[in-house]
């Protein structure tokens, strides 16, 4: 189930991240994806491994390392990262119960997840990343050239 996921929402963030200041040819800290999103690095590991695993990430060792964009942000869906870092999620009984829930809420509430799921298999990551762009967010430059004489 997609509607309200902390982890999805975070795992959407941290690839929106990746995809903004890094592109397909740079790469982003962990470190940095934290800052700029006001997350504990601690916090995101679990879902950059996971993002990683299923090569939405390409994680970079070395002193220049970091993660970057496993492919092209336009072949990215919503739908493909949310379920990079929700297979796993396993649904617990521990939720409401009762016969208003199970007869009106749940059924109500499967319909809403699968309409967003249709329109989040539409929208890329591409879509979000001109999305930022028009909203007025500055990408970073790339390093700027220095020369030596």
């Amino acid at each position: 189930m997609i509607l309200r996921r902390d982890r999805a929402m975070t795992a959407v963030l941290i690839m929106l991240d990746v995809a903004f200041h890094a592109g397909r040819s740079g790469t982003v800290s962990a470190a940095d994806i934290a800052e700029r999103s006001n997350l504990a690095r601690r916090g995101i590991e679990p879902l950059l491994q996971a993002l990683s695993r299923s090569s939405l990430l390409e994680s970079i060792r070395g002193p220049r390392g970091g993660y970057r964009l496993g492919r092209p942000r336009r072949d990215i869906s919503l739908v493909d990262i949310i379920n990079a870092v929700t297979q796993d999620d396993q649904g617990g009984d521990d939720g409401p119960q009762g016969p208003l829930f199970t007869k009106v809420i749940e059924p109500s509430w499967k319909l809403f997840d699968k309409e967003l799921t249709i329109q989040m298999k539409k929208t890329s990551l591409d879509d979000l990343v001109k999305k930022a762009e028009s909203s007025g967010l500055k990408r970073p430059l790339s390093e700027p050239i220095t020369f030596s004489i």
